[in-house]
């Protein structure tokens, strides 16, 4: 899996970018096909936003989350990248039966 970073509107620091990192590695145990994680971190007005795009086979699954703490954003997109992940994973184990069935 390859991670992506990008903070826009500021200087990152080197805590921050290992966190959001580790964060992300941890979808690991959910999907192993995940090629590729993009974060893009933000500043919008007083919020703070984290952005994450998962790239697996055949399609972009992507979050966007705001709060008033970057670490805070980092969390919820990553729990929300987690749900996203599950449901393809058991979406994709249910064409796989489906296809399996026998035509009658």
């Amino acid at each position: 899996m390859r991670i992506t970073f990008t903070a826009r509107h500021f200087k990152s620091s080197s805590r921050l970018k290992k966190h959001a990192e580790n964060q992300v590695a941890k979808l690991k145990k959910y999907y192993d096909g995940i090629l590729d994680v993009e974060i893009i971190l933000d500043y919008v007005k007083q919020e703070q936003v984290a952005e994450m795009v998962a790239k697996v086979y055949g399609t972009r699954l992507a979050v966007v989350e705001k709060s008033e703490d970057m670490y805070k954003s980092i969390d919820l997109a990553v729990e929300k990248l987690e749900r996203q992940l599950i449901r393809y994973k058991q979406k994709l184990q249910e064409f796989d039966k489906e296809r399996i069935t026998p035509i009658v």
